[in-house]
């Protein structure tokens, strides 16, 4: 059976957030009352009859039972939810930046505030590029560590929606990934290790492991310096997709690695508290035999082990089952 430890859902097709650009004039719809009651219901249906309704319903009290009680075993505890949130991508920010400054506000405070929103608690950003960038690049595209820096999509997109979000709320958890190494840490595969000058596809030469290390370092040092934290980021988006038009494959052998002689020692050398998530890819494994149960042989290996606080999963490409029965 594997190693659970913890899992985290990181949906980012299912949850990139889609912002609307229309500055129209257009007379609004009257607004209804918001019902009230214990709990707040969200409903949208397939067909969009229903879109973000909101319903209330009331819970009874113990003396008084009622069809929509639920009574709660204080002593059966399962694994505790982190949090759910949603993805914002270089794309994402320049829309929501083309939005009038006050449509913009209220709709990241409908998405984010825990008072008067739907409280997502979680947000997902890419390090570098994503597959929904304005352009393919990494923080340190002239070959040496010494060259990184973040790039116009972070300042001039992401780092101002970012800190708006948590002037809407404080306590959002970010979470991080890249889609792809810098080029020139690329090479075609371990056994033929001629360079690859290609966004998509390749592999991370293992002898720029501390440098691809101290990448990761100094990004999350990077948005720290700017006032936001990076909760945890993970060592790979989709290692197993070859195809992304960023992308990188990595091994659950070559993540073990890396993460046990580089990024955990430099996170932890640097004083850093943000967390290694293992895998980020899906349930399938991308039907790869060798590579099933990737994140809980990292978790044999008790040097890796030591710097993880557990796997990330996206929530397609298979069935959990599968995870759940290894």
């Amino acid at each position: 059976m594997i190693n659970m430890k913890n899992i985290a859902l990181t949906l980012l097709g299912c949850f990139t957030i889609l912002a609307a650009c229309s500055n129209s004039d257009d007379a609004e719809k009257p607004v209804a009352p918001v019902p009230t009651g214990d709990v707040t219901i969200y409903t949208t249906t397939n067909s969009l009859t229903r879109d973000l309704d909101r319903d209330a319903v009331n819970f009874s009290s113990k003396d008084n039972l009622a069809p929509t009680s639920i009574t709660l075993n204080p002593t059966e505890q399962y694994q505790t939810m982190d949090g759910f949130g949603a993805a914002i991508t270089g794309a994402t920010c320049f829309n929501l930046l083309q939005m009038k400054p006050a449509d913009r506000h209220a709709f990241l405070t409908e998405t984010f505030s825990d008072n008067s929103g739907f409280g997502f608690s979680y947000i997902r950003i890419s390090i570098g590029c994503s597959d929904f960038s304005l352009s393919e690049y990494t923080c340190c595209d002239t070959k040496g560590i010494e060259n990184f820096a973040l790039q116009s999509e972070e300042k001039n997109y992401i780092l101002p929606v970012l800190k708006e979000i948590l002037s809407i709320n404080p306590s959002i958890k970010i979470m991080a990934a890249p889609w792809t190494c810098p080029l020139w840490m690329k090479v075609k595969s371990l056994t033929d290790l001629t360079p690859l000058t290609s966004w998509t596809n390749g592999q991370l030469n293992p002898a720029y492991y501390q440098d691809y290390a101290t990448y990761f370092v100094k990004w999350v040092q990077a948005f720290k310096a700017e006032g936001i934290d990076i909760y945890a980021v993970t060592p790979q988006n989709e290692p197993l997709n070859r195809g992304n038009s960023a992308s990188l494959y990595m091994s659950w052998e070559e993540q073990r690695d890396f993460v046990k002689t580089a990024l955990g020692p430099q996170f932890a050398a640097a004083g850093l508290s943000t967390k290694i998530y293992a895998y980020d890819h899906n349930y399938d494994y991308s039907n790869i035999e060798s590579e099933k149960n990737y994140p809980g042989k990292m978790y044999e290996d008790g040097e890796a082990s030591q710097y993880l606080a557990g796997a990330a999963y996206h929530n397609y490409g298979g069935d959990r089952e599968e995870l759940l029965n290894i």
